[in-house]
């Protein structure tokens, strides 16, 4: 009772601090113009561009390059059997469970984004903040949450099956892969609806009423003016679920079928019986997976901003 009181509160703590921060910003919308003025840089000189540049890199040596070199070199010790088959095994299982999450968080932004554009009621605003408040929820707290009526689907179905036809079907949804997905929709939809949100409320709302004095329908709209559009911002999107979906490790835990583990879970499972040493493989692996989509999107932002400022 105890601990459900501690999460109701949390919610509803979350769900106000929700509503504040909306209402702040309610009436400030900012759209693409296409103009775009072109910033003259500050060049530093002599010794205050040596101190901004050990500024910038005593962090970045500390929190990634120490580290992540004190683990690189535990890797390679034993190569063989750091990167062994069950490293691979590993690496599959959260690849897909990012990859199908992060497709599937991405559409339901989407889609909820577009639908409070098309429907900016009370209604609309209450559901969309609701789905959207588990990014504020621990892990534990949503994966106890998700299991409570997987199961109660599962026992219904069950019982269901004995009385009609004397067949026990067990446990259909609690601990599979889709309980697991689901718990990270949760977890992380409102990572991927903000981002979309964002890019969508670029767009100047003229687009879509030209659309539809030109015969296009709301979901014509969407995929044809509004998709290309916020191609950069879904890209984006599904990037930070991606890397999220990575490193959870709470919900991971409790949801996830049996004999199914993630890099998360072996890291977990190797730190807390101080095997640091086979730990150093997953490890680098789920900061690699985080850094690369980094970079790539770093990359396409630069170069989404310089070829806007040629045109």
């Amino acid at each position: 009772m105890a601990a459900a009181q501690l999460s109701a509160t949390l919610l509803i703590f979350v769900l106000l601090l929700m509503a504040l921060e909306r209402w702040s910003r309610q009436q400030t919308r900012y759209y693409q113009t296409g103009r775009h003025q072109r910033t003259s840089r500050f060049m530093l000189q002599g010794w205050h561009a040596i101190a901004a540049g050990l500024g910038c890199l005593i962090p970045i040596a500390l929190g990634f390059l120490i580290p992540g070199g004190r683990l690189l070199s535990m890797a390679v010790v034993d190569i063989t059997h750091n990167f062994s088959q069950r490293f691979w095994e590993l690496s599959q299982h959260s690849l897909i469970l990012a990859a199908v999450t992060a497709a599937i968080a991405v559409l339901i932004g989407l889609i909820m984004a577009y639908g409070l554009r098309l429907q900016p009621n009370g209604a609309t605003q209450i559901a969309v903040s609701t789905a959207s408040v588990g990014y504020a929820v621990p892990g534990a707290v949503i994966a106890v949450g998700v299991l409570f009526p997987i199961g109660t689907i599962d026992n219904a179905i069950d019982s269901g099956m004995r009385a009609t036809f004397g067949i026990s079907t067990g446990l259909l949804f609690s601990g599979t892969i889709m309980a697991l997905v689901f718990a990270y929709l949760v977890r992380f939809l409102a990572v991927s609806y903000n981002t979309v949100e964002s890019s969508l409320n670029r767009i100047k709302p003229n687009l879509d009423n030209a659309a539809r004095s030109l015969g296009c329908g709301s979901t014509q709209t969407l995929l044809r003016i509004h998709a290309p559009l916020m191609s950069s911002g879904l890209v984006t999107a599904a990037i930070l679920v991606f890397v999220d979906v990575m490193k959870e490790l709470p919900a991971t835990l409790i949801v996830r079928p049996f004999n199914f583990d993630t890099l998360a879970v072996e890291v977990y499972r190797l730190a807390a019986d101080e095997r640091l040493a086979e730990a150093a493989a997953p490890a680098l692996a789920i900061v690699a997976v985080g850094i690369i989509p980094v970079i790539l999107l770093s990359r396409q932002i630069a170069q989404t901003q310089v070829k806007e400022v040629k045109e």
